[in-house]
């Protein structure tokens, strides 16, 4: 008998360990990366870090000791207003009288009725840390419109010790006026140049710091729109203020102008953060008040004329041309540098700058920091420490109280940094994420 040939039977092949595929260490690894380095993640990275911050803040809030300093005292001023007074002069609160505009008014009535007169500071807490949160959004919102910085730089909006503490243990009023200041910046980015206006207007009823971005946000509106749409807008923030305070200028203009916008305002010497090198009676003169402004005109013409208007030509060519046709459109990181940059000349010689203060610039340092020339050529991990470096120096300076010489001078130095790293030059190289992120994204 002949036996039939077949095909042999495949041997079944049996699964060892070599055969499967063993995740390695870059694997593991591959996500976290992205979510740092690859703007397509960059949502899915800023819900995960708004939703630790909401913890943290909660954390906070019930673990760590409250510290009254001001809140007592916006309590009392606004209670005046409650009860019927309308005379700026007569609100007045322990650590004074009453020196912000209207919107500052309105906003702690309601906050005066949402915590029981007050009262229930643990409720005003809550509230203040939805603020940070909220603000942390808009932060947030304003860094993805760039296309200048890699997507890691909005955790280190997260990381500042102070800056918690501002909002969510102290309750000032100037992380109020911030918010709207930073929905204004937004805005323009988007062309919503009427909410723009209406939110800047709306920031500056409640605190006056933001008319230190005033200069750049002139600029813009005038290169977007045109002198005469410029001009009107103008005018409709000056009636916005004009609005907010009707109820105090209708009865006591005098007073209020003098006291919600006293701009001849000096601060205590004891609590300033800057310019501790400086003697204290000297400090208060108004010598070195002349001397500050002086340097702070300066530098802003410089910038106008040689960075921001750069384009036109010069300052004047800019000024020229906005009555005659209206500018290309400005980019949202062109929008964003100038306004940051104008903030920090005016904090830079401010002659006096509270621990509050710290709110009016920390969510700008990062993004400054990216824009500078000195920091754009280089080694990527000596940049990447350089300016991580930079920004912990700044955040020492904000926690050493009380403030020293040392810490007056180092501030100082951090400062002048920044400018002279933003000072001629374009705005910073477009971002691209690491070769290694795209192949691994192509490749999975």
């Amino acid at each position: 008998m002949v036996k039939k040939v077949g095909h042999p039977r495949k041997k079944r092949e049996r699964h060892t360990p070599s055969n499967e595929k063993v995740l390695g260490i870059k694997d593991v690894l591959i996500v976290p990366a992205r979510l740092l380095l690859d703007p397509a993640y960059f949502n899915i990275l800023a819900m995960l870090l708004l939703l630790g911050e909401s913890i943290l803040n909660l954390l906070v809030i019930n673990k760590v000791s409250y510290t009254e300093i001001d809140w007592i005292a916006y309590m009392q001023e606004v209670k005046g207003f409650i009860e019927g007074e309308r005379d700026y002069s007569q609100l007045r609160g322990d650590t004074g009288p009453l020196v912000y505009p209207a919107g500052f008014v309105y906003i702690y009535s309601a906050l005066y009725y949402l915590t029981n007169k007050g009262t229930n500071i643990r409720g005003a807490q809550y509230l203040f840390g939805l603020l940070y949160i909220s603000t942390q959004a808009l932060v947030f919102t304003i860094y993805k419109q760039s296309k200048k910085i890699p997507p890691y730089t909005i955790v280190l909006l997260c990381i500042s010790k102070r800056l918690h503490s501002i909002y969510v243990l102290r309750c000032f009023n100037d992380p109020v006026a911030m918010f709207f200041i930073y929905a204004c910046i937004l805005a323009m980015i988007y062309k919503r140049w009427t909410l723009s206006s209406v939110l800047y207007s709306l920031g500056i009823s409640i605190k006056m710091n933001g008319l230190l971005f005033f200069p750049a946000f002139g600029i813009i509106l005038w290169k977007s729109l045109g002198a005469y749409k410029a001009i009107g807008h103008l005018f409709l923030m000056a009636a916005i203020q004009i609005g907010l305070g009707y109820p105090f200028v209708s009865t006591y203009p005098e007073s209020y102008l003098s006291r919600a916008f006293d701009f001849n305002r000096v601060f205590d010497y004891q609590w300033t953060v800057n310019w501790r090198m400086i003697d204290e009676k000297y400090f208060v003169s108004t010598e070195f008040a002349k001397l500050l402004l002086a340097g702070h005109v300066f530098v802003l013409l410089l910038y106008i004329n040689f960075i921001w208007c750069k384009k036109e030509g010069s300052m004047m060519d800019a000024f020229l041309r906005g009555f005659q046709t209206v500018g290309p459109s400005l980019t949202a990181d062109e929008i964003i540098t100038m306004m940051f940059t104008s903030n920090l000349i005016g904090i830079t010689f401010a002659r006096s700058l509270h621990y509050q203060f710290y709110s009016w610039y920390y969510h700008t340092i990062p993004y400054l920091l990216w824009q500078c020339k000195w920091l754009t050529t280089g080694r990527v991990n000596f940049l990447l420490h350089m300016r991580i470096f930079v920004l912990a120096t700044i955040e020492a300076c904000w926690l050493t109280f009380p403030s020293t010489d040392k810490s007056s001078w180092t501030l100082l130095a951090c400062h002048v940094i920044v400018l002279v790293g933003l000072y001629g030059t374009d705005i910073g190289e477009t971002y691209h994420p690491p070769r290694s992120i795209i192949a691994s994204q192509t490749a999975s």
